[in-house]
């Protein structure tokens, strides 16, 4: 699908990736609807890149209906808007790991749910969910985020299949570890030595990559990231006898301490 000239709703467009896939799109021609959770957060990006800004709170059904209503004639969604979900689950409250699962899972489906039927009886648009590569493989301190990334990964794959012959889209955009964004940058932690990155920027052209060639999924990695991400998605036994290195894991458990009130 071509982005120029298509209508494009980007969430979490307020996060270092979000802003850098805005950017990119709207280099690429497309008229841009920009959400996050606060508008004070998003309308500089806004005013940058010429963008309508409607503010939601995904966690919100009714603020999620609302932007659905507000972008009902988008051509594309990117659904990137993500809690971290860092940590030990055994830290986090059962209205935590509620936001958390609707943020993360219940609200691209829900997105989609209400954005589809008008492209595909269009016959075009496109469906893009920026997951993880911790979508494809179990890692230590990690667990509510992977098993929203799991079942963001499962819908993705499955959405796709009933679509495909509708001329809608479906692609899934799975970072690995991102420099300048995610929960490293977020939290003020340097990335371990020895761990490969990403920039925002490569994820940004990969979902322009996905939308204009109607890839199913994308994995942004280094080669040797996703050979483990393979490996251990795999042979789950894998994983449970590497984990992190000691280092990695610290610097997880300061990420998780520092994101507490973001839950």
């Amino acid at each position: 699908m071509r982005i120029a000239g298509a209508t494009v709703l980007v969430t979490g467009a307020a996060g270092g990736i979000g802003g850098a896939v805005a950017r990119r799109l709207a280099a690429e021609g497309a008229t841009l609807v920009v959400s996050g959770r606060r508008p004070e957060a998003v309308e500089p990006l806004a005013t940058e890149l010429g963008a309508r800004v409607v503010a939601a709170d995904l966690a919100d059904r009714e603020q999620l209906e609302h932007l659905a209503r507000e972008c009902r004639d988008v051509d594309i969604l990117v659904a990137n808007a993500a809690l971290p979900g860092t940590g030990d689950l055994l830290d986090y409250t059962p209205e935590q790991i509620d936001r958390a699962l609707d943020v993360n899972l219940r609200a691209p489906m829900l997105l989609a749910r209400l954005l589809a039927p008008r492209m595909r009886e269009a016959g075009r648009g496109h469906l893009v969910f920026v997951g993880s590569m911790s979508g494809k493989a179990a890692t230590q301190l990690s667990t509510l985020y992977t098993g929203t990334k799991f079942g963001l990964r499962g819908f993705s794959h499955s959405l796709r299949l009933d679509l495909r012959a509708s001329g809608v889209g479906v692609s899934l955009v799975q970072p690995g570890y991102v420099r300048d964004a995610g929960m490293f940058a977020a939290a003020g932690e340097p990335v371990p030595g020895g761990l490969p990155t990403v920039t925002p920027e490569q994820v940004a052209a990969a979902v322009v990559r996905a939308v204009e060639r109607d890839l199913g999924e994308v994995n942004v990695a280094p080669l040797r990231l996703r050979l483990l991400c393979a490996m251990a998605g795999q042979f789950p036994s894998l994983a449970e006898r590497g984990g992190r290195p000691a280092r990695t894991r610290d610097v997880v458990r300061r990420i998780a301490e520092a994101q507490r009130e973001r839950r």
